[in-house]
């Protein structure tokens, strides 16, 4: 919801701006799992559920790894078969936490508007679909919930931490966007954004 966030702590799937058309669209951050032996690399680049690529991270080290892409190709039991010995389908489920182990920015857009369906590579926040600006600032939210109870919290008369109706990321919303004479203009955004993706904002 603010300017600074953690590239690794974000959900499995945000709502971004369609790169076709505009519209509201889906992102799915593809998952990555390491290649043990290089034996087994020829399986990952003929299987056709996954996209092979040889990593080098921060410090180095270079690795195999095997890409599946949820938002293109579907759920990991149904898909992913044939594997080497020592793996699974379920080792490139999500993980249960909004983290990332890889760190990378891909994944696949799905778009119900126009059709489009491509592999993607993020650039968050600029891509989110529900965010406002004002005065230079600009404000976003991961999707549809969040951005829901940000309206709600920056249109409330109390906003106590004592309240428990408010989750802990809403009290990072700077300031700016808080005050008074902020509240209209901000508040009158994420509602029409609400409304063209369908979500009653009464």
């Amino acid at each position: 919801m603010t300017e600074a966030y953690d590239r690794n702590l974000m959900p499995h799937r945000v709502s971004i701006s369609c790169p076709a058309c505009g519209s509201l669209a889906d992102f799915e951050f593809a998952e990555i799992v390491r290649i043990k032996l290089s034996a087994d690399v020829p399986s990952f680049k003929n299987n056709d559920a996954f996209e092979y690529q040889f990593f080098e991270d921060r410090n180095g080290s270079r690795w195999h790894g095997a890409i599946f892409y949820h938002g293109l190709k579907g759920s990991t039991p149904s898909v992913i078969r044939d594997l080497p010995e020592g793996y699974s389908a379920e080792d490139w489920d999500h993980s249960p936490y909004l983290y990332r182990g890889h760190g990378l920015n891909i994944g696949a857009v799905t778009c119900g508007s126009c059709g489009y369906r491509r592999k993607h590579y993020l650039r968050w926040p600029d891509e989110a679909f529900y965010q406002t600006d004002y005065r230079g600032k600009v404000l976003w939210a991961f999707d549809r919930e969040s951005a829901a109870e940000l309206l709600d919290f920056i249109a409330s008369d109390d906003r106590g931490r004592e309240n428990r109706k408010w989750r802990a990321f809403l009290m990072r919303v700077p300031s700016h966007f808080l005050k008074k004479q902020a509240r209209e203009t901000v508040t009158k955004k994420l509602r029409r954004l609400l409304q063209d993706a369908g979500v009653s904002t009464s």
